[in-house]
């Protein structure tokens, strides 16, 4: 800070010793202060442009970029994990039928029925019943992923996105949990109970994600959209493979 002062300082100082050089040489003060009101005048016309207008400008060219890139780090989440282990916790999920028919996302949706869709998302009592999962095969679906989990934290752009941080936190604590474990066929109702927790908080950060992602899907990448509508992972008849309509 105290740097900036003395900066400032010797530029007004360098400045007085111009605009005086300049006096010596010319005697001309009319000259000197004609321009040198012209050049203040100017100046909250050049912080309006500067600092407001280009600035915003680039501030929000800037957030527009970083929130392309996050996007595109949140696909790669889903493609490689998100949606199979969204898939499994959804079906040990007692409340979902209560809203499978809303989270089925078809082609032609308006971001009203987007805002319906996280409405409901909501709204959704998140339950999880632990003790029908398999917890063998969820440890074999999350442990390979456990180094791909970390370089998407160590990333700058995720760290500025509070919920999807969440959610990489979440699920690597699940992976680390589960690998902590020696037997997983064999594990205490209070056990299970404490698992159960972490299964609830991914779900829920999962399905909140989810949404927002189909929705920017929609807007920016169609062909990604129409994949993404044919692996529903809340719907049980979804498909990859295209069919007739």
């Amino acid at each position: 800070m105290l740097w900036q002062i003395l900066f400032g300082f010797g530029l007004l100082a360098l400045s007085a010793l111009l605009y005086f050089t300049h006096f010596l040489i010319f005697h001309d003060a009319h000259h000197i202060f004609l321009y040198l009101i012209g050049d203040i005048a100017f100046i909250p016309i050049e912080v309006l442009l500067v600092t407001v207008i280009i600035h915003q400008l680039l501030e929000n060219r800037e957030k527009k970029s970083k929130f392309e890139k996050l996007n595109m780090i949140i696909g790669t989440f889903f493609s490689e994990v998100g949606t199979s282990l969204l898939t499994v916790l959804s079906d040990y999920d007692p409340e979902l039928a209560k809203i499978k028919q809303e989270l089925v996302v078809q082609g032609d949706w308006t971001d009203k029925q987007f805002k319906q869709l996280q409405k409901d998302l909501k709204k959704h009592h998140y339950h999880v019943e632990a003790k029908k999962i398999d917890l063998l095969a969820l440890k074999q679906l999350l442990l390979p992923k456990r180094d791909f989990l970390i370089r998407l934290l160590e990333n700058q752009n995720v760290l500025e996105h509070e919920t999807f941080t969440n959610l990489l936190w979440a699920t690597f604590h699940l992976a680390d949990e589960l690998s902590s474990r020696k037997d997983l066929k064999k594990v205490s109702e209070p056990d299970l109970a404490h698992l159960a927790l972490d299964l609830k908080r991914i779900y829920l950060n999962l399905a909140w994600q989810w949404a927002a992602y189909m929705k920017h899907l929609k807007t920016a990448y169609p062909y990604l959209f129409s994949l993404a509508m044919r692996t529903n992972p809340f719907d049980e008849t979804a498909q990859a493979e295209v069919r007739s309509s």
